[in-house]
């Protein structure tokens, strides 16, 4: 049975943020994500985790100048030092947060770049991350290049031939079927594809186009949950969207997937 992730950075943004893990244990989430945990003591968010009961699914390592428009540091020539210091801060804050998951953003690509000598970098530094700590998940996540022009990683096929080629067992995948719809779509197929492969460690989902609650727009998720499910997914799918208005208002799409697996937990 599916089991969601509320995303903290973009639900719940009627609280603040340490309030926002309340707000998704109310709601019946009994996992989070995020994007940035670092403007918090790691000891304050666990808290928030160990007083709501909410397990940490996921968060990202971090991306470099955020605010000057930097996603992610991985495949930029240069950075590797500024990288791997953020890799060893992420896993410092994954220790403390019990968070088997870490997201390495690839990055914009540079103009003028080649493009082969980015993926060199960026297999490079992947492998060295994923040696840091065999027992935490690191996660790499193609994104549609409306969102983030420029993205270095966009599709499903280039993430798995990455993660096959750096060989380590604890790089998977990030699909976040959002992405995936917008520039690739045949949803159903690529789950079918790559979910059996074991390379997938985390999904994610939102509407399509607007990025609001996923039973909005074009996207038939009912369907879909029900296809993840009967591929035998037994990891989080993280609720990555801007509500449309108040989030607890939005969530009629989750009460289906919620009251069944109150019932199975008595």
């Amino acid at each position: 049975m599916p089991r969601f992730a509320a995303n903290l950075s973009m639900m719940y943004g009627e609280h603040a943020f340490l309030d926002r893990f309340a707000a998704a244990a109310k709601d019946g989430f009994d996992a989070v994500e995020y994007l940035f945990p670092y403007d918090f003591a790691a000891a304050e968010i666990a808290a928030r985790l160990k007083g709501n009961g909410l397990q940490q699914a996921l968060f990202n390592a971090p991306p470099g100048d955020w605010v000057a428009g930097e996603r992610g540091l991985a495949c930029l020539p240069g950075r590797e030092d500024e990288f791997r210091a953020g890799v060893m801060k992420a896993i410092e804050y994954a220790k403390a947060l019990n968070c088997p998951r870490i997201h390495l953003m690839a990055g914009i690509a540079p103009a003028g770049a080649e493009r082969a000598a980015l993926r060199g970098v960026y297999e490079s530094n992947l492998g060295w991350a994923a040696a840091q700590a065999r027992d935490i998940d690191f996660l790499i996540e193609p994104i549609n290049t409306r969102d983030i022009p420029g993205f270095f990683l966009n599709r499903q096929d280039e993430a798995h031939q990455i993660v096959q080629r750096v060989n380590a067992p604890n790089l998977k995948v990030q699909m976040d079927l959002y992405h995936c719809q917008i520039v690739e779509g045949d949803l159903a197929r690529k789950l079918e594809a790559y979910l059996p492969t074991g390379r997938v460690g985390h999904l994610q989902i939102a509407g399509v186009p607007e990025r609001h609650e996923p039973d909005l727009g074009e996207v038939n998720y009912r369907y879909l949950f029900e296809r993840i499910d009967a591929l035998g997914y037994t990891g989080v799918i993280g609720a990555e969207y801007r509500p449309r208005g108040a989030t607890s208002a939005g969530l009629a799409w989750f009460q289906p997937w919620k009251e069944p697996r109150k019932e199975k937990d008595r």
